[in-house]
């Protein structure tokens, strides 16, 4: 007849209790190895059987190493008279509060790139106008991940983004504002594309735009024909200053040219 712990007279198998508990076979013949656990029966013919107090052991030392307890800790607290079990515990508990907040975290850090890949910037319509500009379009990012969603470049953009806050896109609009007027000011001092003011401005906006994602020579000449060609943008450059966006363009391709790109046959790559 089985007993309160559902072992049998003879005891229970390796097989058998690895199924009762949830453990490998592997693993019981380890703790077996090391003397951590060892059956006290075997058969005739020598296989292992598990009576029911081993079988208790056996569940004190699963519920040791669910807690995080390493097998040399689980030992000694199993066989040593003068362990204090319940401060052995208190410290495990601890360390699984440190671990259930650094998890908390990483939840929050996973929510916010999550939200990040959906929406874009995690602000709220309001903080989108006040950070951004009253010309600032709350539906833009939705629309940029609709065309550009399973690209390697929203990517990037979702993680940056990820980790933004009102304050630290008020830096990166500035910072594309500044640029900007350095833009404006170098075309009413006349420099002339290919020249070297004129490409510091085409290697700066590489380092501003790298706010958003990496870019290279190419894919900025892809993006100065945009400037030029698409009416929102070229309606942006020219209201800083008329025929900026052209100037600009030709800045960008004139720059790519020093260094081996094609303005003609460049691609976003």
């Amino acid at each position: 007849m089985p007993d309160a712990t559902g072992a049998g007279a003879d005891g229970l198998t390796v097989g058998q209790v690895a199924a009762r508990l949830g453990v490998t076979v592997r693993a019981l013949h380890h703790w077996d190895e090391i003397g951590l656990a060892r059956p006290s029966l075997r058969t005739a013919a020598g296989y292992r059987l598990y009576t029911p107090a081993d079988l208790e052991r056996l569940h004190r030392i699963v519920v040791y190493r669910e807690l995080g307890l390493g097998l040399g800790r689980i030992r000694a607290v199993l066989d040593d008279s003068a362990a204090d079990v319940p401060a052995a515990l208190r410290a495990q508990r601890a360390r699984i509060a440190e671990r259930i907040a650094r998890l908390r975290e990483l939840d929050a850090s996973l929510a916010r790139m999550i939200g990040a890949h959906e929406r874009g910037p995690l602000l709220t319509p309001a903080q989108q106008a006040e950070v951004f500009g009253p010309g600032w379009d709350p539906e833009g990012p939705a629309l940029a991940r609709e065309k550009y969603g399973d690209t390697d470049q929203w990517r990037q953009y979702a993680e940056r983004a990820a980790g933004r806050g009102p304050e630290e896109w008020r830096a990166v609009t500035g910072a594309v504002a500044d640029f900007e007027r350095e833009l404006a000011a170098a075309m009413d001092a006349g420099a002339v594309p290919g020249g070297p003011g004129a490409n510091r401005l085409a290697a700066r906006h590489r380092e501003v735009f790298a706010a958003y994602f990496p870019l290279t020579r190419e894919m900025q000449v892809c993006l100065g024909r945009t400037y030029e060609a698409d009416p929102g943008f070229a309606a942006h450059y020219d209201a800083i200053r008329p025929g900026l966006a052209g100037w600009f363009r030709r800045v960008i391709d004139a720059e790519a040219r020093a260094h081996g790109v094609d303005p003609d046959t460049a691609a976003w790559r």
